[in-house]
């Protein structure tokens, strides 16, 4: 009698399980209704602004000096055909790229060392854990005396915003690694290489790609302010030229386009870390 009611058991456990899994609730909700919600919520939004600035709404926020969606839109179309706002795109994405690249690289090892090597965390531990609290807009004066050009200070502080999140993420992926992974190379004859490509590099990617979801979006945030600061192309230096001459449909435009800019590269970033880490539980992944 046993025997046969414990498959009962079992399977009733399990799906009792399942009906309480949130992860298996959100299986069971379509893709389209969530789509449909998103989109619905940026109309709601943008109907709001319309109907707040399209009647000069003051309720303690002054909404009647804001410009309408109509006068956004119609700067947005004048912005689209000029060549100066696509020059400004292309010098925003190349300062991103090459210091969130550069920050990628060397927040990586610097992450892996730290979290492999005492004698490393010993010597460069210190240093780090000063530096990190230091927002790295508060290094535009210094790139500016550093380096001879604009654009490689700006890279630079590009590279300071998005190194730090990206090496503390590796460094807390490194350390959190099982050691019995470890143990089972090396009892099977693997060396101090075949550790780190087999163990330590496959599993730090989950914590690698959480810092640089994070990273992009704080690099984003830095290049856009010294671009407002010591640049003279990109769209943030494009956004604050437009305040300080009374153009305020122009100001939203900048901000539009930095914040599709910043939304799409995140993207980008999650949907690599999603196909890097295809090997992983979806719970996980997620």
């Amino acid at each position: 009698m046993t025997t046969l009611h414990q498959p009962t058991v079992l399977v009733d456990t399990e799906v009792a399980a399942d009906e309480h899994d949130p992860a298996s609730t959100r299986r069971r909700t379509s893709p389209w209704r969530s789509r449909l919600v998103r989109i619905t919520s940026v109309i709601a939004a943008i109907a709001a602004w319309q109907v707040l600035t399209g009647n000069d709404v003051r309720v303690w926020l002054r909404f009647d000096t804001l410009p309408t969606v109509t006068d956004v839109v119609s700067a947005f179309g004048t912005q689209l055909q000029s060549d100066l706002f696509y020059l400004d795109l292309g010098q925003s994405l190349i300062r991103i790229l090459s210091g969130f690249g550069l920050a990628t690289v060397v927040g990586v090892a610097t992450g892996i060392a730290l979290g492999r090597s005492e004698l490393f965390a010993d010597v460069l531990g210190p240093l780090t854990e000063l530096a990190r609290p230091i927002p790295a807009i508060a290094v535009v004066p210094v790139a500016i005396l550093l380096f001879p050009s604009d654009e490689a200070g700006i890279v630079f502080i590009t590279f300071v915003a998005a190194f730090f999140p990206i090496m503390v993420s590796t460094r807390h992926a490194v350390r959190a690694l099982p050691t019995l992974w470890e143990d089972s190379v090396r009892t099977l004859g693997g060396g101090r290489w075949d550790v780190l490509s087999r163990v330590v590099l496959p599993g730090i990617l989950p914590g690698v790609f959480g810092g640089l979801s994070v990273g992009i979006g704080v690099a984003w945030i830095c290049v856009i302010s010294a671009e407002m600061i010591s640049g003279r192309l990109g769209v943030g230096y494009r956004t604050w030229q437009a305040y300080t001459i009374v153009d305020y449909p122009g100001v939203f435009v900048g901000m539009i386009t930095i914040g599709i800019l910043g939304f799409a590269t995140s993207g980008a970033v999650e949907l690599l870390g999603r196909r890097v880490n295809r090997w992983l539980p979806r719970g996980e992944r997620a």
